[in-house]
């Protein structure tokens, strides 16, 4: 009885498996990279939409749109932003949810998404200390 081949073949699918785990490890990391990114473009959209609640400027003027304007330099697309416009002097809170796409081996693209929020209190603007 000859077992010589099977031996390779034991070999060429024990290095077959290890390519599928590394691959997919490859995948997760991946993943939480981008998800790491998606979380950071959702902050920053929040924080750039809240003061134009209060006082419009920025790219076109609206919360939404500088909400958008961030989450685009940072890789993702705005998929929600809950940003009234409100003049009072009261705080506010302002919510953003943002998405980004992932190429996951065996799945395929898939979107993740990412949610922030951010307090403006103009306010607090009357109590900054200018410089001298």
């Amino acid at each position: 009885m000859n077992d010589r081949g099977s031996v390779s073949l034991l070999v060429l699918g024990l290095v077959g498996v290890l390519i599928v785990l590394g691959l997919m490890l490859g995948s997760v990391g991946n993943y939480l990279s981008v998800r790491g990114r998606a979380q950071m473009a959702a902050d920053a959209a929040a924080l750039a939409a809240a003061p134009v609640t209060f006082r419009p400027f920025g790219s076109l003027g609206s919360p939404a749109a500088e909400a958008a304007r961030l989450a685009a330099a940072n890789g993702a697309t705005l998929v929600a932003c809950v940003c009234p416009v409100d003049h009072s002097w009261s705080s506010r809170i302002v919510e953003v949810e943002v998405e980004r796409e992932v190429d996951i081996v065996v799945l395929g693209r898939r979107a993740v998404r990412a949610a922030a929020a951010a307090e403006f209190a103009p306010v607090e603007l009357l109590s900054i200390d200018l410089p001298d």
